[in-house]
C-alpha cells in the first residue's frame, strides 16, 4: 500500500469563519463558515451562481471577503497576497505554458520563487514521479492527452508544497470515461501527498465519489456540510434532497414526526420531520428505494417509458391522480424494460423516505 512520504506535502488546516462577500450589493457568499481539517479533500457542490467559485477565489486570495476570516493552519491569512498564501491552483483549462517542457512547467512556480535551478529540477522531476509522468519531462504540452496535461498542472500546483490545494473544475473538459479514471488518479495523489484540498464541482457523482465532505451550496448559502453518504441519505434540506442523486418528490400529509401519508395512497414511515402533525410535506423518495410488484400489495400505477441503462432499468411511473415517478432495478443479462402500459404495484424500502415541510 502506498504511504505518503515524510517529505511531501503536508496540508494544514482550514477555517472559512462567517464568510460573506457582496458584488455590487448582491450577495455571492452569505455567512457561510466551513472547518476543514489538514489532509482533507472537500467539494464544494451546487449549481451555477450558487458561491463556490467565488469561496474558492477568497481562499486563493484573489477576491477579498466583504466580512469573515480565512484561517489556515490557526493563522489568519487575509492580509496576504495571492503569492504569499502558499495555496496551489489546478485551473479549469490547466494554463500550461505551450512553449515550456513539462518538466520547466511543474519547476516554474519554484523559480518564480527564486529557487535554484538545481533544487527546481529536482523537484520538477520529484513531482513528475509522483504523478506517474517523469519519462514525459522533455515534452511540450501539446504532446500530452488531456489526462497528462491535467496531471502536469497537478504536479505544477503541488511543487510549490502548497498548504492549500485548490481545484477549479479540473475534470469539464475531459470526456467521461477518462474523467472517472482522473478522479481516481487525483484522489490518489491527494493522499499521498496529504495535501487539504478544496474541489470546486457542479458535478454531484464527482464530488460524492471524491470527497471526504461535501459543502453543498445553494444562492451563496450552506445548505449541508457532511460526508458523501449523509448528504445522500440524509439530506438537510429539500434543495439538497433534490440537487444530490435523483429523488421522487410527492406530496403528502405528515402524521407523526415519522410517518407521512401519500396523496397517491399509502401511509408509510419517514425520516424525522420536525413539521407539525397534519403539516403539507413534500416527501422525497430515492428511485432505487422504490420497487415494483406485479401483485396487488403496494400503490398501483402504470409502466410509461422504460429506458434499459447498462446494469440497471429505469422505468417511468404514472399514478392515478396524474402523478409520476421513477423506479431503478437492477437489470439481469437479457432483461428488458416492462413495456408501456403495464400495471404494476408500487412498495417503498422501509425507513428510507425523506418529508419536508412546504415552505
Amino acid at each position: 500500500m502506498e504511504q505518503a512520504s515524510t517529505d511531501t506535502v503536508t496540508g494544514r488546516s482550514l477555517l472559512l469563519d462567517r464568510i460573506t462577500h457582496r458584488y455590487a450589493g448582491q450577495t455571492a457568499v452569505g455567512n457561510v463558515t466551513l472547518d476543514i481539517g489538514g489532509g482533507e479533500l472537500v467539494a464544494l457542490l451546487g449549481p451555477s451562481g450558487c458561491g463556490k467559485t467565488t469561496l474558492l477565489r477568497i481562499v486563493a486570495g484573489f477576491v477579498q471577503q466583504t466580512a469573515g476570516q480565512v484561517v489556515v493552519g490557526g493563522t489568519p491569512v487575509d492580509h496576504l497576497p495571492p503569492n504569499r498564501r502558499a495555496v496551489g491552483i489546478v485551473f479549469q483549462n490547466y494554463a500550461l505554458f505551450p512553449h515550456m517542457t513539462i518538466a520547466d512547467n511543474v519547476a516554474y512556480g519554484l523559480a518564480a520563487r527564486g529557487v535554484d535551478r538545481t533544487t527546481q529540477k529536482a523537484e520538477a522531476m520529484r513531482m513528475l514521479e509522483l504523478v506517474q509522468l517523469a519519462h514525459l519531462a522533455t515534452r511540450l504540452p501539446r504532446a500530452l492527452s488531456g489526462g497528462q496535461q491535467q496531471r502536469v498542472a497537478l504536479a505544477r500546483a503541488l511543487a510549490v508544497k502548497p498548504s492549500i490545494l485548490l481545484l477549479d473544475e479540473p475534470f469539464s473538459a475531459l470526456d467521461k470515461n477518462l474523467r472517472l479514471d482522473m478522479q481516481i488518479e487525483v484522489k490518489r495523489i491527494q493522499r499521498l501527498a496529504g495535501v487539504t484540498t478544496i474541489l470546486v464541482t457542479h458535478d454531484q457523482e464527482e464530488a460524492l465519489s471524491m470527497a471526504d465532505r461535501v459543502a453543498v451550496l445553494s444562492a451563496g448559502k450552506l445548505e449541508q456540510f457532511a460526508p458523501p453518504t449523509q448528504v445522500y441519505d440524509t439530506p438537510a434540506s429539500l434543495f439538497v434532497n433534490g440537487f444530490v442523486g435523483q429523488a421522487n418528490m410527492l406530496p403528502g400529509t405528515l402524521v407523526s414526526p415519522t410517518a407521512a401519508t401519500l396523496d397517491i395512497g399509502g401511509t408509510i414511515p419517514v425520516r424525522h420531520c420536525a413539521a407539525g402533525t397534519g403539516s403539507r410535506v413534500t416527501i422525497c423518495i430515492r428511485p432505487e428505494h422504490l420497487q415494483l410488484d406485479d401483485a396487488t400489495t403496494g400503490i398501483p400505477a402504470t409502466v410509461g417509458l422504460g429506458l434499459p441503462l447498462g446494469p440497471t432499468i429505469v422505468h417511468e411511473l404514472r399514478f392515478a391522480d396524474g402523478s409520476t415517478a421513477k423506479v431503478i432495478e437492477p437489470r439481469t443479462p437479457g432483461a428488458a424494460p416492462r413495456p408501456a402500459g403495464t400495471a404494476v404495484h408500487v412498495t417503498i424500502a422501509p425507513d428510507l423516505a425523506n418529508a419536508f415541510a412546504l415552505s
